[in-house]
């Protein structure tokens, strides 16, 4: 896998945990573990050079 897919696919990814974060309760187990992925997955991105400005939608 190149960098350019796995990036590609972070960013996929990015978004759609965004999407069931928004629709979810901040104070659930489920919200609170899709947290952490969402944490893992920005962390990768910043450090990959990605700019988070427009596809950060939780902006926590």
């Amino acid at each position: 896998m190149t960098e350019k897919e796995m990036l590609k696919i972070s960013i996929e990814e990015f978004s759609r945990i965004q999407r069931y974060m928004m629709l979810g309760d901040k104070d659930s187990a489920i919200y609170k573990a899709i947290k952490e992925r969402y944490d893992d997955l920005k962390v990768f991105l910043q450090v990959s050079g990605v700019n988070l400005t427009v596809i950060d939608r939780i902006k926590e």
